[in-house]
């Protein structure tokens, strides 16, 4: 039995050949159509010399023919690795040569980029170029046009058996780092993030049937909308959820706000998917300048990021008969807990969730903590965890560990336990705040920021201290508009954390960096404080 990506989307196929898979702005297909094109990019890949265990990039937005390229290189057993649409061309080169890409997928848009990595690295070998409408010119480096790979190649499913030990990647965002390609097999992966397995009660899908034959028996499946880049795990696998289960899958290219919620009447979208507040607050707001009909959705779910509880309250108001959820991972650990928001839910400290079957807290000694309330512990989870950082043996040992005779994996980001039986996410260890010897948790401030109604975004960064060794500073993002007055935000935030959470320096910005995903961009706020030091301003 096969617990494999391409496997699952296949049954897929065949349970529901007819029934529409995937739309993206004015073009839509059935699950046949994807199926087929798929093969033909992966016969073209397949006569270009890539196999089982090559690496084949993608460099796009989020697109049919993106999708298209990741369901191919696993019919091929070979392995995908998606860069960063936003990388200029030393971190594509970066990528390229890291993962050792063999073939890569590109809009055209980047082929300015493409054309100054090619040089650099001679093991690529085979370039496809999706057209976008752009004039980069790719004939210059022999690129091949993706609708004649497509066209000249054989439609047929007439690939050979695959295993769930298949390796998947996944690289990180780089936030505390270059960016580190997350190794796990298939069926490892599927059951930490793709829905094989029921987090709450650990229950396992039965076969690798199941998901298809429920699919042909429904009438309909649903129609999710991922809104985060397909660069960013937690849409990957909102997109392979949603295919293997029948349903249908929609895109927008790029994040606009006004076009989501178009797209949500227009194609009756039933969930939608987000990361944190970059995304939420920006489509509340957009939702509420315009009456857009939304009533087809029933489920709206932030992954992997602060969705703010000032922001989660006024979902729960403007939509209350959604049902809203906070969903906790990482690409090292897969999912480790959801939290249901409702009117009376508490997260003014932090997001709250209920841990997984498969999660726990362990102290500095690895150590099982007692789920007593207000233990602090690092985040592990165990079961089906990754088997490491590719091509980095020694990194991957600072994130494996065993205790009670168990393998967990930790990411490094620490939590909480409450008396209620849930967590309060603290935030990455790595980026914890010493000031004075006290700890103070980035995601913690950042929650009471943004619940002040003028601020739209913020970060929480360390800076150099002469007397505490390191101080909290804020770069804060406020509201069009509005006249931010840091004395009564130094006020606000002192009634949710201890003061000396409280930052002491701010920088007010026109927009907060963050990455593609969403994800904080905390290297980029560091920056920024260095080069703007003397521009900082105190509360008081």
């Amino acid at each position: 039995m096969a617990f494999n990506v391409a496997d699952l989307f296949e049954h897929a196929v065949d349970a529901v050949p007819d029934r529409l898979a995937i739309v993206c702005g004015d073009r839509s297909l059935t699950y046949r159509e994807l199926d087929e094109r798929a093969n033909r990019l992966a016969h073209h890949l397949s006569a270009k010399g890539i196999g089982r265990g090559d690496h084949v990039g993608i460099y796009s937005r989020n697109s049919i023919e993106a999708l298209e390229t990741m369901l191919a290189v696993y019919k091929l057993r070979a392995v995908l690795i998606c860069v960063n649409y936003r990388y200029v061309a030393e971190e594509v080169r970066y990528i390229v040569d890291n993962a050792d890409l063999k073939a890569l997928v590109h809009e055209r848009s980047y082929a300015d980029v493409v054309a100054e990595v090619l040089p650099q690295t001679p093991q690529l070998t085979e370039v496809v170029v999706i057209e976008d409408g752009s004039q980069g010119d790719f004939a210059r480096y022999k690129g091949t046009e993706y609708g004649a790979a497509l066209a000249n190649s054989s439609s047929e499913r007439d690939f050979g058996e695959r295993s769930g030990d298949d390796l998947y990647v996944l690289y990180t965002g780089g936030t505390t780092g270059m960016p580190k390609g997350v190794m796990w097999r298939h069926e490892d992966v599927w059951r930490a993030l793709g829905g094989g397995i029921n987090h709450v009660t650990g229950e396992y899908i039965a076969d690798e049937w199941e998901l298809a034959n429920n699919a042909a028996a429904a009438p309909a499946g649903i129609v999710m909308a991922p809104l985060s880049p397909l660069i960013h795990g937690a849409a990957q696998w909102a997109a392979f959820m949603t295919l293997n289960a029948g349903g249908t899958l929609v895109f927008v290219p790029q994040f606009d706000p006004e076009e989501v919620w178009r797209m949500v009447a227009r194609h009756r979208v039933n969930v939608l998917t987000v990361v944190g507040d970059a995304m939420a607050r920006p489509l509340l707001e957009a939702y509420r300048a315009t009456a857009y009909d939304a009533s087809s959705l029933w489920a709206f779910s932030s992954h992997a990021a602060l969705f703010s509880h000032t922001l989660k309250q006024q979902y729960v108001q403007e939509f209350p008969n959604l049902f809203i959820t906070d969903v906790v991972g990482s690409s090292e650990s897969g999912g480790t807990g959801l939290a249901v928001v409702g009117k009376d839910s508490d997260h003014s400290q932090g997001p709250r969730v209920k841990f997984n079957a498969q999660t726990v807290l362990l102290d500095e000694d690895d150590k099982l903590l007692e789920r007593t309330s207000g233990a602090v512990g690092r985040m592990a989870r165990t079961g089906h965890v990754p088997l490491g950082y590719y091509k980095d043996p020694e990194k991957s040992a600072t994130i494996f560990v065993e205790s009670g005779g168990k393998r967990y994996v930790v990411p490094g980001d620490y939590a909480r336990y409450e008396s209620d039986g849930t967590v309060t996410l603290l935030g990455r260890g790595s980026e914890c705040i010493n000031t004075g010897g006290e700890k103070v948790f980035p995601e913690e401030v950042e929650g009471a920021l943004t619940s002040h109604p003028k601020v739209f975004d913020a970060l929480v960064i360390g800076i150099p201290d002469p007397r505490f060794g390191q101080g909290v500073a804020a770069l804060v993002q406020p509201r069009p508009g509005v006249d931010l007055d840091l004395a009564e935000l130094d006020a606000h935030v002192r009634t949710k954390v201890a003061g000396y959470k409280a930052p002491r320096s701010y920088w007010i910005v026109p927009q907060v960096t963050r990455q593609p995903s969403g994800k904080a961009n905390y290297a980029a706020a560091k920056k920024y404080a260095a080069a703007h030091a003397n521009q900082a301003r105190t509360p008081r």
